[in-house]
């Protein structure tokens, strides 16, 4: 990777800003409604009273709430209105994060603290989720040395309650369930799962990142929601994201307790430095006052009304959308979903084909797998675009019917892997993977800009931990400098 050193002098304004936005050009175009992950656009007026709400506050720090009792308003605030949303009665507590990874973090490495406390005989601490629960879950489990025992799914892809009350041994501290889960968008049987969190003594965390800004307006539109709050005897905890459906700055989400006596246990302190005591309820230490600002200012701007119309707006467009592949006879929504997240998978064709012809039509949809998919999260901005992304379906469908070299290519490549790995040694066969990105077409460059071949194999190669290593071989040389803008650039010194 070569290296570009800081510019020795200073540059304009406006020529720092041109080449920012000349890199913006690259992008995904979100802002025409083109994705269907990572934003969540609510329109022109929401993102101005954002943007100006967290200028307010670019540079404070919400570190220490003594310096900046204003934050520690907005914060307690906030946690308190996600809280009545959710059900929460007044002994509910909770602190705001920087997005529900670390809302996630932070419910495991309470539930680990908690189990230390309670139940000092367990050295092996073992949290059991369905397949489908997030990947935050596991990157806690290596943060927190906690074991996650992962359970098969019901054919409607919700948690599996019997299931996992069988995976139960006396190392269990915790249940998982989703509210949605991102992979399908269907909320688990979370009453189901408080029964058995309950009768075996066990906390039970519901992620509801993705739908607690909007299952609670959903249900209030008229559609049937399965419960999954605290209205619930069980649940101990909830994750709530604000920048998704609560259309707040990125990057706020709140983790909420049943009460103080577990919240403790999220909590570090270290009185014992120098510096003086040093406390913070989070993983962060630096916590920067514009989300939080921002997110109590849109809570505040859009209140119950504005909620209600945008839940309409995007389940409005949900149904369209919807309905539109349901007349497809080539593709279809897996499951039920419970509100505007869902997956379009297809009997028939190669759906990482169809994504690829999508993008190719400017479109951005994740590729999803077990079972192979793409994923869509509405927003209210797919409102003025749901007939045009049906139209082109129906044409990336058509496009993938008809016989083509690449598709061949590509079939070619997955069949022949996956026979080779079959019979080949183990040493052999990890040398195959590891030159599987340089035979997807993966480079310094980044990925491929068609990936059907490289998603057909990930998801079907047996050998996962090899996988695992070429996955991260990707991560590494996506987030390098591409040699084309290396060489135009200035050469350290160094």
């Amino acid at each position: 990777m070569t290296q570009i050193s800081l510019p020795q002098q200073s540059q304009a304004k406006q020529a720092v800003l041109d080449t920012m936005k000349a890199a913006r050009d690259h992008d995904v175009k979100w802002r025409e409604g083109r994705v269907f992950s990572l934003v969540f656009n609510a329109g022109d007026e929401v993102s101005d009273m954002l943007k100006e709400a967290y200028n307010l506050y670019f540079s404070e720090n919400g570190l220490n709430p003594t310096a900046f009792p204003s934050l520690k308003k907005f914060e307690t605030e906030v946690v308190s209105m996600v809280a009545s949303l959710l059900n929460g009665d007044d002994d509910v507590v909770g602190n705001m994060t920087t997005g529900g990874t670390e809302s996630l973090l932070m419910a495991v490495k309470t539930a680990r603290n908690y189990a230390r406390a309670a139940k000092p005989q367990i050295k092996t601490p073992e949290v059991i989720l369905p397949m489908t629960a997030h990947p935050a879950f596991e990157k806690a489990a290596e943060y927190f040395d906690v074991k996650m025992v992962h359970v098969p799914v019901r054919e409607d892809y919700r948690a599996n309650v019997a299931a996992m009350e069988a995976a139960i041994t006396p190392n269990t501290i915790m249940l998982v369930g989703s509210a949605p889960s991102y992979p399908q968008g269907v909320v688990d049987p979370i009453r189901d799962l408080a029964q058995v969190a309950v009768k075996h003594n066990l906390l039970l965390h519901v992620d509801a990142c993705v739908g607690g800004m909007m299952l609670p307006f959903v249900r209030k539109l008229g559609f049937t929601i399965p419960d999954f709050d605290f209205a619930i005897p069980g649940v101990t905890s909830i994750s709530c994201d604000l920048h998704k459906y609560g259309y707040a700055a990125k990057g706020a989400s709140v983790i909420l307790y049943r009460n103080s006596a577990l919240r403790r246990h999220m909590f570090f302190s270290y009185i014992n430095w120098a510096g003086g005591v040093y406390v913070s309820p989070t993983m962060t230490g630096t916590r920067p006052g514009g989300p939080i600002a921002a997110a109590w200012a849109i809570m505040n701007f859009l209140g119950e009304e504005g909620y209600l119309k945008l839940a309409d707006v995007v389940m409005r467009t949900a149904r369209k959308i919807r309905e539109g592949i349901a007349s497809m006879t080539d593709a279809r929504v897996l499951s039920n979903p419970d509100m505007s997240v869902l997956a379009i998978a297809s009997d028939k064709w190669d759906v990482y084909q169809i994504g690829d012809e999508l993008t190719a039509r400017g479109w951005h949809l994740d590729r999803q797998q077990f079972p192979p998919s793409l994923h869509m999260t509405i927003v209210p901005a797919h409102a003025l675009v749901a007939d045009q992304f049906l139209i082109d379906l129906k044409e990336s469908i058509a496009a993938v019917k008809r016989p083509s070299v690449r598709k061949v290519t590509n079939k070619v490549v997955v069949s022949t892997a996956n026979g080779l790995m079959k019979m080949l040694p183990d040493k052999w066969a990890s040398r195959l993977t590891a030159k599987s990105s340089s035979l997807l077409g993966a480079s310094g460059e980044g990925l491929p800009q068609r990936s059907a071949a490289m998603y057909g194999l990930i998801g079907t190669l047996p050998n996962r931990g090899d996988l695992n290593e070429l996955v991260i071989d990707l991560l590494d040389q996506l987030t390098q400098m591409p040699k084309s803008d290396a060489s135009a650039g200035r050469k350290s010194s160094g």
